[in-house]
């Protein structure tokens, strides 16, 4: 891959799919594919697919297409989920709780290592299999749990002042579902994710 280059948000968002998409392949034993199977899959278009992979470099053998179990481990490579990627949660509540007893997670190789609150009545309390800590204790806690990758499932009114902490703790991409907009520096990315603005979408379309 040309580090020069710079690769659309959407790209790697559909090679978040087709990498999905290929671990339930292998679950049924499927060693090879064509780009037209990806497609049908997916319902990503076959071209669309190639191009995507043209970012990264070469793939597949011409009139045999792409091996399932080599392919699904370049793109986890590329998405670096080829070993677990160590997650802090923040925010102990029902979405929270939900998060961490989603065993997609650790298929998928992220999991969540450390949760954090700032309600008394849940600090000490066990969320699973994780013990909820101080979120006042994230710097320090992360110092040995490594995290780079953080779940924010706070009230909007906390949201930034935990962000803050998250990144003087190191954590360089947040996936963020309180509804507001956090202020981050350039070196952290932050990813939206908005139920309300997604049903009124479909709202819409119901009456279309």
């Amino acid at each position: 891959m040309n580090r020069e280059i710079k690769v659309p948000m959407p790209t790697l968002e559909r090679l978040g799919t087709y990498w999905k998409y290929l671990n339930e392949l292998e679950d049924n034993y499927v060693e090879t594919l064509s780009s037209a199977n990806i497609e049908t899959g997916t319902g990503i278009n076959a071209a669309q697919f190639r191009k995507d992979l043209s970012y990264f470099g070469e793939f597949g053998r011409p009139g045999i297409g792409y091996n399932v179990h080599d392919l699904q481990k370049r793109i986890a490579h590329i998405l670096k989920v080829d070993k677990v990627q160590p997650v802090l949660l923040v925010g102990a509540g029902n979405l929270g709780s939900a998060l961490i007893g989603y065993p997609g997670l650790k298929r998928f190789h992220f999991h969540i290592v450390g949760a954090f609150d700032i309600d008394d009545k849940k600090i000490g309390s066990k969320l699973w299999d994780l013990d909820v800590m101080d979120v006042r204790r994230i710097k320090e806690a992360n110092e040995e749990l490594e995290a780079k990758i953080a779940i924010l499932t706070v009230p909007p009114s906390a949201a930034q002042s935990v962000t803050d902490r998250l990144v003087d703790a190191g954590i360089k991409v947040i996936l963020n579902f309180a509804p507001c907009a956090l202020h981050v520096p350039e070196s952290v990315l932050v990813r939206e994710v908005c139920f309300i603005q997604e049903l009124t979408v479909l709202s819409y379309h119901l009456s279309s």
